[in-house]
Order: C-alpha cells, then structure tokens, then sequence
C-alpha cells in the first residue's frame, strides 16, 4: 500500500511576489554589467554619435545659427544645433539596443528561466527601460562633451533641457527595441534596426534641417517630434505641441505593440 505524505500545514504552496514585482538594484547591476561587456554595441552608441557631429559640426562651429545674431554677439553657432541632434540620435541607438538584448534573451532560453522565478514582466521590463536610460545618458555626455571642447557653449538651461528631452524621448525607441526584440529572431534584430534608425534619424531632421517633401515626410516620423523638443530652447522656438503629440502617439503605439508581442511570445513558450 503507498503511503502519500501530506504537505505540513506551516509550509505555504503559494507563490509571493517580492516588493516591486522583483526589481532591484542588484538585477539592475547585472543588466548593466551584461549590457557594457558587450564593446561593440557600446563603442557603435558611443563613438558613431560623436564622429557624426565632429565630421559635420566642426564645419560649422563658426557659423552663426542666426545670421542677424553672430557668435561674436552671443549668438549660437550651427554646432549646438547638431550637437543636440547627435544626442537624440545617441540615445536612439543605445534605446534601440534593448530590443537586441530580449532577442538573444529568447534565442538562449533566459526568457523561459525569467518566467519560473517571482520576478514579474513588468519589472523585466523595467530594469531594460532603466538600463537603456543609464546607456543613452552616457551617449549625450559624450557628444556634450565633444560640443564642449570645439567651443559650443550655450547657457545651462538649454544643455540641461536637451539632454533631457533626448533621454526621455528615448522611451518611444526602447518600446520600438522591445517590438522588434520580440518579433524578429535574434540574428536579425541588428539587421533590421540599424537600416531602420538610420532612416528615422534621416527622415526625422536629426542629420540636416527638412524642407519640402521630406519634411512632409518627416513630421511623421517619431524621430521629428523628440528633436524638435530637444532644439526648440536654442531655436527660441514656441514650444511645439505637435511634436509632444507626435512622441506620446509613437509611444502608445510601440509600447501597445511590445506588450501584445510579449504576451504572445509567453503563450507560446
């Protein structure tokens, strides 16, 4: 006859979840210790941002942004203005390298490991989110300090207000990342983003300024309206509520999307 132990009534089955669904420092440590071993992503997002804006900006650093304000006078000079587009296109990359991360996650099996353990999706999320921000920081302090040593020099307020609307505005591409990410097999992850980032930057304003038909194109983009923020303290320009609309309607859409992808992806594993 089989005798069947019964589980101890001290011992609980249920599953607690840690406070913040798992998230902490030290899984954040990790990620970021995965996230900087690989030198490759790390010099592309570093170094490309900041040889783009040399290669242009240098050629320009003497000439004013306004013509009928001169740098002799206090005016800017043309190399502030790309300086802040090679920010925002720093922090895309690093964004967009978030996506290649969950790719290889899946393709190794570390995404089936992640969902036997208390930590939440939300919270593997998050610390990918963190990580792509503490990356797309270090970005912009690479190009503002390329800017600051051929001589851009703006007030304060206006490389405090870049740098944020850069790091922020690269939310709308860590959710487009984690799209694809989920999407698209890992060998093809890179394949794909790169072609693609290279056309937002291109169609979005961030490598010259648009007119006529590809700027019709171009406001469409979600590259348009991050830039056009990221500019509009050195432009003087009014601050432009389409392009804040233009960033929150990308952001839905790629995050919406990413969601769906990885629910999909978890019914499936």
């Amino acid at each position: 006859m089989t005798t069947v132990n019964s589980i101890p009534s001290s011992i609980s089955t249920e599953r607690h979840v840690p406070p913040f669904g798992g998230f902490n420092l030290t899984l954040l440590g990790i990620e970021m210790k995965r996230r900087l071993r690989n030198r490759r992503n790390v010099i592309f997002a570093m170094v490309l941002p900041v040889a783009m804006f040399l290669i242009i900006g240098l050629q320009v650093k003497d000439t004013p942004l306004d013509p009928s304000h001169p740098i002799s006078a206090g005016g800017q000079s043309v190399s502030a203005y790309i300086m802040l587009s090679m920010a925002v296109y720093g922090c895309m990359i690093t964004a967009t390298s978030a996506g290649g991360a969950v790719a290889i996650e899946r393709s190794m099996g570390w995404s089936r490991q992640l969902r036997l353990t208390p930590l939440s999706p939300a919270a593997n999320i998050a610390v990918k989110i963190v990580g792509a921000l503490v990356l797309g920081a270090i970005a912009i302090a690479a190009v503002y300090i390329a800017g600051y040593a051929i001589g851009v020099r703006m007030d304060v307020g206006i490389w405090v207000i870049g740098a944020l609307a850069a790091l922020l505005g690269s939310l709308v591409f860590t959710a487009l990342g984690l799209l694809v990410g989920y999407l698209v097999p890992s060998e093809n992850v890179m394949q794909f983003m790169g072609p693609a980032i290279a056309f937002l930057a291109l169609f979005g304003g961030l490598f010259f300024p648009l007119d006529g038909w590809m700027k019709n194109v171009g406001v469409w983009t979600p590259t348009y309206g991050i830039g056009e923020i990221a500019r509009s303290p050195l432009t003087g320009a009014d601050f432009n509520w389409l392009a804040l609309a233009n960033v929150a309607l990308w952001l839905v859409i790629f995050a919406a999307g990413a969601a769906l992808a990885f629910r999909r992806d978890t019914r499936r594993v």
